[in-house]
């Protein structure tokens, strides 16, 4: 029986999901590119934390986290296939969606991603923002360390967002529903 030859996108893939990179190093599959990012620094981490603590703490419906979850975005975006991870992924607990996940699972019922910008901030601010939007995820929320800012996106369609809402460091940015609070930006800068 004949195969069926394989396709650039194929060989790419199988080569992505064979890689064994460093601890602590994480490797993605965006946009045809495979991008391998070294372990956050501090600061990075401190953004994480204080984004965490507010949504668990003030979140009108109870979250669940996961950092760096890796995430499968169906084919027809910018890619016939990606994979990314974001810096942080929220579902609602009633969900457990993260329990028996396979370590690279789909976007359904994902509620929230977050990302902080660090050594490559243009590919969360374009590449990035554009697979979770084909991954029909509805909350995008970006901190961009460099410009100072923080920026909601939502109202995905087309593979991006079509509404964008950014505040600088200081000022509070307000959450929609399921999560229906102010996030204090104060203390990311």
């Amino acid at each position: 029986m004949a195969h069926e030859p394989l396709t650039r996108e194929d060989v790419l893939l199988e080569g992505f999901l064979a890689l064994d990179t460093p601890q602590g190093f994480r490797a993605e599959l965006i946009e045809g590119d495979i991008v391998v990012t070294p372990p956050p620094d501090g600061d990075h981490e401190d953004c994480i934390g204080l984004l965490l603590s507010q949504v668990l703490r003030r979140s009108a419906t109870e979250m669940q986290f996961s950092g760096n979850k890796g995430l499968t975005v169906p084919p027809g975006g910018p890619s016939p296939r990606n994979h990314v991870i974001p810096d942080g992924t929220f579902a609602p607990m009633e969900r457990r969606l993260f329990r028996g996940a396979e370590p690279w699972m789909p976007c359904d019922g994902v509620e929230l991603v977050v990302e902080v910008t660090s050594s490559r901030p243009e590919r969360d601010r374009t590449a990035k923002r554009r697979c979770y939007a084909h991954g029909g995820i509805p909350l995008y929320l970006l901190v961009d360390r460099d410009a100072q800012n923080v920026t909601l996106f939502s109202d995905p369609e087309g593979g991006d967002y079509r509404q964008v809402c950014t505040v600088p460091f200081g000022k509070e940015l307000e959450l929609p529903a399921p999560f229906s609070f102010a996030l204090d930006t104060s203390g990311l800068g």
